[in-house]
């Protein structure tokens, strides 16, 4: 299976930087989420992660790093959050890292209800803006 990595851009649309590795099961969504295509986006993304846990089967860290999302972008979220919950259910081994701004308690919030919607033990992990 293949890594799957995608380059973070800026502009009208912002798309985060994905680092999804099959050989550490270590995947980390950075950045801004606002797509044009948000559906699609997100769509490879799970398409990705769902191939993982019925393939590689190894254990699975999900490190969420975004500074802002749109409303779309948090039903992806929330559709991947989904995907790897049931692969805990079905005995996957599951870490979930979300980390945000310290001051940031509208992040922290959505971070509490993609936890309570998904089932997932979120990590919630603050850091100081610097």
């Amino acid at each position: 299976m293949e890594n799957l990595e995608i380059k973070g851009s800026s502009g009208t649309y912002l798309t985060p930087t994905v680092n999804f590795s099959a050989d550490s099961g270590i995947c980390e969504l950075t950045g801004e989420s606002y797509h044009e295509d948000t559906f699609e986006f997100y769509n490879q993304l799970g398409n990705w992660i769902d191939k993982f846990t019925k393939e590689v089967k190894k254990p699975l860290t999900m490190n969420i790093n975004l500074t802002y999302f749109n409303t779309a972008s948090s039903r992806g979220i929330l559709d991947l959050l989904n995907i790897i919950k049931n692969y805990e259910d079905q005995g996957g081994k599951v870490t979930v890292n979300w980390y945000y701004n310290n001051w940031d308690e509208d992040m922290l919030e959505e971070i509490e209800d993609m936890a309570e919607d998904s089932g997932l033990g979120i990590n919630k992990i603050a850091y100081e803006n610097k």
